[in-house]
């Protein structure tokens, strides 16, 4: 299920998710986000509505400081640990911690969040995940270097997922992370 964009561009981060709940061939369209603000953070989910749910209303989201890299592979990581496992959402297998995939994007840095806890910074500055990513990424690729507006590159992604994916839905929503404090 799902598809959710992000790219960086002008200095900012903007986000792109679908509305699509799968469960085996059953699709329906949900009114609860994928795609989200919290706190300073511009924030998509795919894996499971009720990681999203946590990350959207239980996480309390750190305000980021110093090195940024640092931080996300710690001080984030570790609060987000502490969320999903509170709520009932972290699995352990072999004594390996497990949770979902998504994206965060924060001022001008976009990365992605897997299951496993990495954190990854994309070098292309857009990255997608869900199952719609390969169509997705495809289009931002194919778009990069057209001078289109963030949106307008995030809905042809979106779009392109779509019309290849039966697992992604309109509608489709967009979020902006907050830009770099002055």
């Amino acid at each position: 299920m799902t598809v959710i964009v992000g790219l960086v561009q002008d200095g900012r981060v903007y986000l792109g998710g679908d509305s699509a709940g799968v469960s085996g061939l059953r699709i329906t369209v949900r009114r609860d986000p994928k795609i989200f603000r919290n706190g300073p953070y511009a924030m998509g989910f795919t894996t499971s509505f009720r990681m999203g749910q946590l990350l959207h209303h239980a996480f309390k989201a750190p305000k980021p400081k110093g090195d940024l890299d640092r931080f996300m592979t710690t001080v984030f990581v570790d609060r987000l640990r502490k969320c999903l496992t509170d709520g009932g959402w972290a699995r352990k297998d072999s004594e390996q911690e497990q949770a979902g995939t998504f994206l965060v994007g924060i001022q001008d840095r976009l990365f992605t969040v897997y299951d496993d806890y990495q954190i990854a910074e994309p070098a292309d500055g857009y990255a997608a995940v869900g199952c719609g990513d390969e169509f997705a990424l495809g289009a931002l690729h194919a778009t990069a270097g057209l001078d289109l507006k963030p949106r307008k590159r995030l809905r042809l992604a979106l779009a392109a997922a779509g019309h290849h994916s039966a697992g992604v839905s309109a509608p489709f929503s967009y979020v902006t992370a907050r830009k770099r404090p002055s």
